[in-house]
């Protein structure tokens, strides 16, 4: 077996990119994660995108989100203020606002993610998953709405790991192998409420029906109590 067929039968890490994640490991919030995805893929063994493929594909509701590429047109902020009061659109703009972030996150990163592909650095990132990774992004904060997660770091890092737990995408991967990494090496004293979290959101993401593929901009009018119940949803977050 010649040395390249010996890789491909045992994927490894390419030191260039391992340099890559050493820097997230370090300070996520200096190198984020959506930056070591994009980073990924050049070194990325083929059989290891072929397996992350396939069982992203093989996954319930996947082929209808795959076949329709929904991608939903920004809501302005005024929009949903002027939602009513308990309703989905209420909840996700007084998130927004309370935290002080932007509603366009998926737009922003669509910039970033298209910059970056037209370098040339994206080539090996299969169509699918490019739309995948796009539309996650654009239903984010609405997730944190949905299942009740805040926007503490442990709240944030929990609702990863549910989502990970919904859907097997390298994106929620990384975030626990950079977490737990940065744990392990350089913060013993975050192992505890960083598992915490991270156990709190999977089991919540394994008890709950898949949240990645409805189209949650239908719903923004309805009561967040009865979106919830429709999906399944507890709403009772809060890893800390």
């Amino acid at each position: 077996m010649s040395r390249a067929a010996a890789r491909e039968a045992k994927p490894e890490l390419h030191p260039e990119f391992v340099e890559k994640m050493v820097r997230t490991f370090n300070d996520s919030a200096d190198h984020g994660v959506h930056l070591l995805f994009n980073e990924w893929w050049p070194y990325a063994p083929d059989a290891t995108i072929e397996r992350y493929l396939a069982n992203f594909r093989a996954t319930d509701g996947a082929a209808e989100f795959l076949a329709e590429r929904h991608f939903a047109e920004p809501i302005g902020l005024d929009d949903l203020a002027a939602m009513p009061a308990g309703s989905m659109g209420r909840g996700y703009h007084d998130f927004l606002v309370t935290n002080g972030l932007e509603k366009n996150l998926a737009t922003n990163y669509g910039m970033l993610h298209d910059g970056v592909a037209a370098r040339g650095r994206l080539d090996r990132m299969p169509d699918d998953m490019k739309y995948a990774i796009l539309r996650g992004f654009q239903i984010h904060d609405l997730l944190h709405v949905i299942t009740g997660y805040t926007s503490s770091p442990l709240d944030e890092l929990a609702l990863q790991a549910f989502c990970l737990a919904q859907l097997q995408f390298p994106y929620f991967g990384m975030w626990m192998a950079t977490t737990t990494s940065n744990m392990t090496f350089l913060r013993p004293d975050a192992i505890v409420p960083v598992m915490d979290a991270i156990s709190q959101g999977w089991r919540y993401g394994r008890s709950t029906p898949n949240l990645q593929f409805a189209k949650w901009e239908t719903s923004f009018a309805a009561p967040l109590t009865d979106v919830r119940s429709r999906f399944g949803v507890s709403g009772t977050g809060r890893a800390a």
